[in-house]
């Protein structure tokens, strides 16, 4: 079979396996890369070429520098401090958390950003005696506009900056995407404010665990004294976690005190509770189902409550991120800027600069290796690597350009602002469908050939793809951000596009309007 048909064909079933969601995104990267080479389309090593691509390796450290920042408290940090001035006017919090959101996407992803400040989002609207779904749809829209504010916003903007300087042209500067993100984030908190009406007021079945007011309430629950405790539960460099016996657990029958040492570490026993009742025990044996209210430094802690014997109800991991400015907070800061000046200044191609991010979060200490690989979205990552040998074939089978010329024959002489228009069209669609890293890597090729036969740049192609593909706000299953807001604002199906669709448009208005105003073709 002719290798543009196969191409095709590939293509096609890895849309219905994505929009289907019956086979794991992972799977379909793995076979769309094993297909081109299985086909004959390409040979093997193109075929698993973007498994050591830098566009990729970029983004997975960008992952890592996002931990640093979270698990130090620096995002914590900046939530409170900013959330916390905000008062209890919807318009307000609306404009704060919005525009807050926007900022922290731009440096530590749009699903980081998301995920940070949900819990803290969440508390703030019930203390102004707001619903929670009132503000969580924005939250989730504003971190995907505020992905257009600088390169590290999404791994689509690394993409298209990688695609431009293969195309001849110069990869895009660390802030140059602002040029287009800050009108989107502006517009974008706009029309959520003046449409702020036709988000639902919805009561969720379950809620984001808050976590802010740890400390109170573990000794709310213990009838802790403040007298009685040396220290702050939670700290810095320590922390507070209450953990369960676990039903085969090697403690069972050991005796335990408030005030006793843990045998495994530098750990202390704060509190006993033994099972639903009594406070007071204070010796007895530990039996299956006792909870412990341990303080300890934060690694001892969580190698403690995943030994097997103790059970954490919260992980320490994410107990520690609710403590503002924690240890290394300052480095993970120092990281950033120097990560940020590197990418601004162009000194070091990006895949580089993150990786050196990276790793000086690990021998600096602010991240430990086993966390580096565990904060790395690996789904994001084989999806973007896996979908590249798709985008090589539609280049080299002319594919592309068999496309290309389709849409060109449908705008006829119209020039290239009517075919940019087409292609958006395109781009916004398929990305409420699937991942909008895997609808810009099938289109890149496209708008390169579309640009090539009009003779014209392909800057603003790129930029615009970029800013079509963070339009996906019609459905909750458009971008991880938009599901992880869905059952703590109790949000159903439909609820998405009443606000998204108005965006949407402002979206596509702004990719095939404004861009070629500063990207001229």
């Amino acid at each position: 079979m002719d290798p543009v048909a196969w191409t095709m064909i590939i293509l096609a079933a890895a849309v219905v396996a994505f929009v289907t969601n019956r086979v794991p995104i992972v799977v379909v990267a793995f076979g769309v890369a094993l297909s081109l080479w299985a086909t004959g389309v390409l040979t093997l090593n193109q075929s698993l070429a973007g498994f050591g691509d830098p566009t990729v390796l970029f983004i997975a450290s960008l992952f890592v520098v996002g931990e640093a920042l979270d698990t130090t408290g620096v995002t914590a940090w900046a939530g409170q401090q900013v959330i916390g001035r905000a008062g209890t006017s919807q318009v307000r919090l609306l404009v704060v958390v919005s525009a807050l959101a926007a900022v922290m996407s731009a440096l530590i992803s749009v699903n980081g950003a998301t995920a940070a400040l949900l819990p803290l989002v969440v508390v703030v609207a019930a203390r102004a005696g707001l619903v929670s779904s009132r503000m969580l749809i924005p939250l989730a829209f504003a971190a995907s506009a505020g992905s257009m504010l600088a390169l590290t916003g999404t791994p689509v903007n690394i993409i298209v900056s990688d695609a431009a300087e293969a195309a001849g042209e110069r990869q895009f500067g660390y802030f140059e995407f602002a040029l287009v993100g800050v009108p989107l984030v502006a517009g974008t908190i706009l029309i959520m404010v003046l449409l702020r009406k036709v988000l639902p007021e919805r009561h969720p079945q379950s809620m984001a665990k808050d976590l802010g007011d740890y400390a109170a309430t573990m000794k709310e629950h213990y009838q802790l004294r403040t007298e009685a405790i040396e220290m702050p539960l939670l700290g810095a460099a320590h922390g507070a976690v209450e953990v369960i016996v676990s039903p085969r657990s090697s403690l069972i029958g050991a005796r335990v005190f408030p005030g006793m040492t843990m045998p495994d570490g530098d750990v202390v026993v704060v509190a006993v509770r033994r099972g639903a009742d009594d406070l007071g025990a204070t010796d007895e044996e530990l039996r299956a189902g006792d909870t412990l209210l341990l303080r300890g430094g934060w690694r001892e802690l969580r190698d403690l409550s995943r030994g097997g014997d103790l059970v954490a109800v919260d992980s320490p991991d994410l107990i520690r991120r609710t403590v503002a400015l924690g240890t290394g907070a300052k480095r993970a800061i120092g990281i950033l800027a120097g990560m940020v000046l590197v990418l601004a200044t162009g000194l070091i191609p990006a895949a580089a600069a993150g990786l050196l991010a990276a790793g000086a979060a690990i021998l600096l200490k602010v991240v430990s290796v086993p966390q580096a690989f565990r904060s790395i979205s690996w789904t994001t990552v084989v999806l973007v690597a896996g979908m590249i040998p798709l985008a090589t074939a539609f280049t080299e089978t002319g594919a592309a350009d068999m496309v290309a010329n389709g849409v060109l024959a449908l705008v006829g002489d119209s020039g290239p602002q009517l075919a940019l228009l087409v292609l958006c069209v395109l781009t916004f669609v398929m990305s409420q469908l699937i991942s909008n890293a895997a609808t810009v890597l099938v289109v890149i090729p496209i708008a390169t050939s579309i640009a090539t036969t009009y003779d014209v740049s392909v800057m603003p192609f790129m930029m615009a793809l970029t800013v079509a593909g963070a339009a996906a706000f019609l459905t909750p299953v458009a971008t991880p951000a938009n599901a992880m807001v869905l059952e703590p604002g109790g949000y159903k199906f439909g609820d998405y596009w009443k606000l998204g669709l108005p965006l949407s448009v402002f979206f596509v208005a702004m990719a095939v309007l404004y861009v070629p105003l500063i990207w001229r073709f």
